[in-house]
């Protein structure tokens, strides 16, 4: 199955495997921990601009970030690789960006935190949606997503207090109170801050099932249980 055809279905939302994190990397000899080859890791592009609400990317990029036991191998493995895009290269609010959207590599996931955003987001999201396998946003991040037409006659959620303004800006999307987050084909919308923790613990899960979810959870001593979508 491509993995774009695992993000085909429309879901609201709300032990084996062991984890580390990035920076545990023994520095010699031979290691239990291995960097994997770029080619074999899903890649998250992280748009930001000014005004960019650090929680809105920092908590799912922790559950992405976290590395993975590979039983057959025994060692811990990351499974994705996270880089920050903007429309310039100049630092925005002194974060220097990875990449502006003209050069940004293939990305197979695209994180849209709260920010104040651009007609140059606008386009890249545009433009991304026809070749990320998800375009994801947590917060207000959403009305990036809206403004760039992506939410047309779906579902979606962003932060409680926005959610009211957003239906009358947005009315053409239906914007659901009271989830974690929602999922639709190829998009998926989180609530306010900690709610996109929710969400990188789902896709995760999407991509290696509820052990591993659920083990990378337990590394961040998350104890929420809003990703876990029965």
């Amino acid at each position: 199955m491509k993995r774009r055809e695992f993000f085909s279905s429309t879901v609201a939302a709300g032990i084996g495997l062991a984890v580390a994190p990035l920076t545990n990397i023994y520095a010699g000899g031979e290691s239990k921990y291995d960097s994997n080859d770029d080619d074999d890791l899903i890649t998250v592009a992280v748009a930001i601009s000014g005004g960019t609400t650090e929680i809105d990317y920092v908590g799912p990029c922790a559950a992405f970030e976290t590395w993975h036991f590979d039983k057959e191998e025994k060692k811990y493995k990351r499974k994705f690789k996270i880089f920050t895009v903007a429309e310039t290269i100049d630092p925005v609010d002194n974060r220097i960006p990875d990449y502006t959207f003209a050069n940004a590599p293939a990305a197979k996931i695209v994180l849209v935190p709260a920010q104040q955003g651009s007609d140059a987001l606008l386009a890249w999201l545009k433009k991304m949606h026809n070749k990320a396998e998800l375009v994801m946003s947590v917060c207000v991040g959403a009305r990036h997503l809206a403004n760039a037409g992506l939410l047309k006659r779906l579902s979606a959620t962003t932060h409680h207090e926005s959610i009211d303004k957003f239906a009358k800006d947005y009315p053409d999307v239906n914007w659901v109170k009271g989830v974690r987050f929602i999922e639709e084909k190829g998009i998926a919308t989180a609530g306010g801050l900690t709610a996109g923790i929710d969400l990188g613990l789902r896709i995760v899960e999407r991509y290696f099932g509820r052990e591993s979810a659920q083990a990378v959870a337990d590394h961040l001593e998350y104890q929420g249980i809003g990703w876990k979508v029965e």
